[in-house]
């Protein structure tokens, strides 16, 4: 299910698409810069759902899902794989171990909720969701969101055009231009199909949460470099996609409005399992 443009592979394989999950360190700065934070209902909901304030952050990236839950009062300790991003977040004042999640050594530690912001798909599905279960305290819930964001046809029709034309062994290179809420959305109905596949936990929720955020054409160029299909070009064929964008958003005006939609899927850990 992918949540950005040109990020992921089919959902079945985009946890074994290592080289691609532990790219987006290759610019941390960037990308902690230009990814966009999360809705403040969502983080409001989570945290009201969790009966404590220990979260942990799978796959935390540069904590910029993590530092809104610093800030609504949560106790949060980051899991991320790859040490460059894991160093960024700590400059920031996150708490991180280095680690895959399916590998991180819990120590005995229990949370309140497990989080993972836009990371999930990068997660062995079965063993991410048996694992969430062992170190959450009972009642305690996990929350899977992440953005779909499809730019508008007259930019995401010349990205994939360029895309296609300069970098065809690119892995996403073959995706259409724009793809349906809908494919997204069973994406993450999958997600919750394997969280109670478990067997332990309640009945799994889907909540969605829709807003806008309007682009300069700078913005935009800043962004686009730290999404999977782009992450491991190098800098001349970057740069020719990134021509091209910039002259289809100075087409419409110099700048665009975004229309995100904000996806979760949540369950709570239950009693006795």
């Amino acid at each position: 299910m992918p949540t950005l443009p040109r990020e992921l592979p089919e959902p079945e394989q985009s946890h074994q698409a290592r080289r691609t999950a532990e790219s987006f360190g290759a610019d941390a700065s960037r990308y902690d810069r230009a990814r966009p934070g999360y809705p403040a209902d969502l983080v409001a909901r989570i945290v009201a759902g969790s009966p404590g304030p220990d979260v942990l952050d799978v796959g935390c990236g540069t904590g910029i899902a993590a530092r809104q839950f610093q800030a609504a009062g949560c106790a949060v300790l980051g899991v991320e794989p790859d040490a460059r991003m894991a160093a960024l977040a700590h400059s920031r004042g996150l708490p991180v171990e280095v680690a895959a999640f399916e590998d991180w050594e819990p120590a005995g530690r229990r949370f309140d909720a497990v989080t993972a912001a836009q990371s999930w798909h990068w997660v062995d599905p079965v063993a991410g969701a048996a694992k969430a279960a062992r170190v959450l305290r009972p009642g305690g819930l996990l929350a899977v969101f992440g953005h779909v964001f499809e730019p508008p046809a007259e930019v995401a029709e010349p990205f994939a055009a360029a895309l296609r034309r300069v970098a065809p062994d690119a892995p996403f290179s073959a995706q259409p231009a724009r793809r349906p809420l809908e494919l997204y959305q069973e994406g993450y109905a999958r997600t919750a199909e394997q969280i109670r596949a478990t067997g332990r936990f309640g009945d799994p929720e889907q909540w969605r949460f829709d807003w806008e955020r309007p682009y300069t054409r700078d913005q935009w160029l800043d962004l686009l470099p730290t999404t999977g299909g782009l992450t491991r070009l190098d800098p001349g064929r970057l740069a020719e996609i990134l021509g091209a964008v910039g002259h289809a958003v100075d087409a419409l005006g110099g700048g665009f409005t975004m229309r995100y939609t904000t996806l979760a899927a949540t369950a709570v850990r239950a009693e006795g399992t």
